[in-house]
């Protein structure tokens, strides 16, 4: 039932999903590292919190992250087991 962005009918009242244009914070394993991309132009659903980024922005990631660029600060984090 959920789809950001678009109406949606549940019963008979129609509900507006939406999007907003905001920042976030990207983060992902690479090469066994944690990496943190702070102030990432997205466009996040207000309903679900799914994150939504332009191609030009992915590709940007992409050249931080696999590139020799200096990170703006390095961060120790701790681990915890799930299990």
């Amino acid at each position: 039932m959920f789809g950001c962005g678009r109406a949606i009918e549940i019963g008979e009242a129609a509900v507006k999903e939406t999007m907003i244009n905001t920042t976030v914070i990207y983060t992902l394993e690479h090469g066994g590292k944690l990496v943190v991309v702070e102030h990432v132009p997205a466009r996040v659903c207000v309903e679900t919190g799914e994150q939504f980024f332009a191609p030009e922005t992915v590709e940007h990631l992409q050249s931080l992250i696999e590139g020799e660029n200096t990170p703006a600060r390095v961060i120790e984090t701790p681990v915890y087991e799930y299990a």
